[in-house]
């Protein structure tokens, strides 16, 4: 099997975007730019992946690590330039090189993979992966020779008004024979509107050598959809969605309405599952089989097992077990931890807490830095008071205890299996099982206090 290198260019200023961030970090549908091209090209098994930066270069360098080789273009000389700062990794290795940019976020392991195959069939030295538009403007047209070979690639700027004209474009990603491809990247010159060196040049250089220059026209033209703004990048986005949400359905999600839905890729979901409208699932998120979500749900890194219901929910870094129900208007904050058949209602507030089985925190309440026992019942107003200006401290409440509404729990303090707190209590020390603790002061009624108030004030 022939060696497979892939050049990867992102040495451009990306000046449209007009951002501090480098184009290819800017996500789409959760990840930047530039994991959804390597995420295709690792599909591919390469040989070498080579990022070729330049601009913003460092930022580029700090978020992949070392999980490709990286070089640096000093000078934007042009993208024939940008391949030749490979040179000292592949120059005089055999075997294929695929080079693309990366701004390009919607091609498919598939389409590179049909273009490396066609580019074997046709013993070609060179293959340039082409797309037919509707609107050409700006990008290079594929100009064709009389046996349907490619003659040349000429850039707009370049193009005389008749090549303007053509809709086939060049979607500036190319197969080559590697060790031909650095022979011709010596011959490229910068005698063109932009002074730059063009790789797609290398191709009139071969043809010029009797070498085989062929074409792939891809079957998805949506995929050569470069991002140079923020427009593009919106439109970016909403196809990968669309591709996203179908392979769901696909699977056995029902999605009630598809547009109003963003679901990220690296989110997974369960068969028979329904997501309603206005629902955000981001990061990794996780959902089961038969789990109703949304509408409003916006989830992000939340693992949601079987038979769960979410609405109107704010949820991070959290874990929800089966045949829960959580919201309407609840936030899970990181940490959160519901065992089997917990209800969490309308506006509650869980940070760092672990619910048991059967525990419910039906409304009004906040739960932070605890661990709630099976079948605790917390009323409404409860507050778990976990932060004394200067550090956090936990509450634990054991299996079937009882919290009565408008109930603070001073932490650190634990309230026993099966004990019970009286609404409106203050508690600051550890309640007892099976005790009842009331702490709050005695009810006193003054008779006629009211008719008396009023008197004295109307005078």
């Amino acid at each position: 099997m022939q060696n497979l290198f892939a050049v990867v260019l992102a040495a451009g200023k990306g000046t449209r975007m007009r951002s501090k961030k480098h184009k290819v970090l800017h996500e789409i549908c959760g990840k930047p730019m530039i994991d959804h091209i390597l995420t295709s090209i690792t599909a591919l098994s390469p040989t070498e992946t080579i990022l070729v930066v330049g601009h913003q270069g460092e930022t580029v360098r700090q978020y992949m690590g070392d999980r490709v080789q990286i070089v640096e273009q000093h000078e934007q000389l042009g993208t024939a330039h940008a391949v030749q700062q490979t040179r000292p990794l592949l120059e005089n290795q055999a075997g294929i090189t695929l080079v693309l940019n990366g701004d390009h976020p919607l091609f498919t392991a598939e389409t590179f993979q049909k273009l490396i195959e066609h580019h074997q069939s046709t013993h070609a030295s060179a293959t340039v992966l082409t797309a037919t538009v509707e609107d050409s403007t700006g990008y290079g047209r594929i100009v064709r020779g009389e046996s349907g070979s490619v003659a040349r690639i000429v850039e707009h700027k370049d193009a005389t008004e008749e090549e303007r004209q053509i809709q086939e474009i060049n979607t500036g990603t190319f197969c080559f024979d590697n060790e031909k491809l650095f022979a011709a990247l010596r011959k490229v010159d910068n005698d063109n509107a932009q002074g730059e060196y063009y790789l797609p040049d290398v191709l009139s250089i071969l043809q010029e050598e009797n070498q085989v220059i062929s074409a792939y026209e891809m079957e998805d033209v949506v995929e050569a959809m470069g991002v140079n703004d923020r427009i593009q990048l919106a439109e970016a986005a909403k196809c990968m969605r669309k591709r996203i949400i179908q392979q769901h359905m696909q699977n056995g999600v029902t999605i009630v309405d598809p547009e109003a839905t963003y679901i990220d890729i690296e989110v997974v979901i369960g068969e028979d599952t329904v997501i309603e409208p206005g629902t955000f699932l981001r990061g990794k998120t996780v959902i089961g089989a038969d789990c109703h979500i949304g509408p409003q749900a916006d989830l992000t890194n939340v693992t949601v097992l079987d038979s769960t219901k979410v609405q109107y929910t704010v949820a991070q870094d959290s874990h929800l077990g089966q045949q829960s129900t959580v919201g309407p208007y609840a936030y899970l904050r990181p940490g959160t931890e519901l065992g089997q058949e917990v209800k969490i209602g309308c506006f509650v507030d869980l940070k760092k807490a672990k619910l048991a089985k059967g525990a419910k925190v039906s409304h009004l309440a906040y739960v932070g830095d605890a661990e709630v026992g099976e079948n605790v019942n917390v009323g409404c107003g409860v507050v778990t008071v976990n932060y004394d200006g200067f550090r956090k401290h936990k509450t634990i409440i054991e299996d079937g205890a009882f919290i009565g509404c408008n109930t603070n729990l001073v932490a650190p303090v634990t309230v026993a299996e099966g004990a019970y707190v009286a609404a409106g209590s203050t508690i600051t020390k550890d309640v007892p099982a099976d005790a009842l603790a009331v702490a709050r002061e005695r009810q006193v009624n003054k008779e006629g206090y009211v008719t008396k108030l009023k008197a004295r004030l109307k005078k």
